[in-house]
């Protein structure tokens, strides 16, 4: 499947992870996370996540999205994710955190770092015996193991059920980050399929709602994912083009992307 390299990232929460979150500290933390600055929002968030769970867990994401984009700061992740744990106090957060534990391990296991698929399977299990069905978390629990049933398990009628699931309830929680996303492994699925109109659909919808966001560092993805079933060669060469400069803009993130668009190692991404 010409998507199953794709390491994207989503957060916990969709609290301040778009640019009209209520809290100016989340508000800071969105525009350097979507910018690939992720040490500098994951350095604005530590002093509350030493003592909160919120920030803590929000920390973990950020510090997650960057070993997805770049291939590194693993261990930052994890011990940022061991802190966020300690710190969980009810089902939610103990849910939410477990959640955490199972992208990171995914992660680890997709691009070749260590294999803790069977990691990534527990504890997403453990995370869908503690969240309730109307859990805000529950979307981006469906989501992962989503992925995991579309890259490790290569199980694509498992993963295109929990996608849809996903992506339900995503629309009705209005996260619309984890939105951006659903759209694209739902497109995924049906390209998957030769279901190309619909392909071009769900790819086309994850990138409007990634422009509308300000998502710049999720943007390139989205460009090449529609350049591949735009089915005009002008329009997916344009295509390609946008996503190329915005990889060279976030200094060759994400590293895949660069590879892929034959750009070669362009360096660290602001911030990284």
């Amino acid at each position: 499947m010409r998507n199953a390299g794709l390491p994207e990232p989503s957060g916990p929460q969709e609290s301040g992870q778009g640019p009209h979150g209520g809290d100016p500290l989340d508000r800071d933390v969105w525009r350097l996370r979507s910018r690939a600055c992720w040490d500098d929002a994951a350095a604005l968030l530590a002093p509350r996540a030493a003592a909160e769970p919120g920030p803590a867990l929000h920390r973990t994401a950020v510090l997650v999205e960057r070993c997805m984009f770049t291939g590194e700061g693993w261990g930052a992740a994890e011990d940022s994710l061991r802190a966020a744990e300690a710190l969980a106090t009810d089902d939610e957060e103990r849910g939410a955190a477990a959640c955490e534990r199972g992208h990171l391990a995914y992660a680890s296991t997709l691009l070749g770092v260590r294999d803790r698929a069977d990691e990534a399977r527990a504890a997403l299990g453990r995370a869908a015996a503690l969240l309730t069905p109307r859990s805000p978390t529950r979307p981006l629990l469906d989501f992962r193991r989503g992925l995991i049933a579309q890259h490790l398990s290569d199980n694509p009628s498992d993963a295109t059920a929990a996608f849809q699931r996903a992506h339900a309830g995503a629309a009705a929680h209005g996260h619309r980050l984890l939105l951006s996303f659903t759209w694209r492994h739902v497109a995924a699925m049906a390209e998957h399929d030769g279901k190309l109109a619909e392909a071009r659909h769900g790819f086309a919808e994850s990138l409007r709602i990634r422009e509308e966001l300000g998502y710049l560092v999720g943007i390139a993805p989205a460009l090449a994912s529609l350049a591949a079933v735009v089915g005009e060669e002008a329009e997916a060469v344009r295509l390609r083009a946008e996503a190329a400069r915005l990889v060279r803009l976030l200094g060759g993130v994400p590293g895949w992307l660069a590879e892929r668009l034959g750009l070669g190692a362009l360096g660290q991404a602001a911030g990284a």
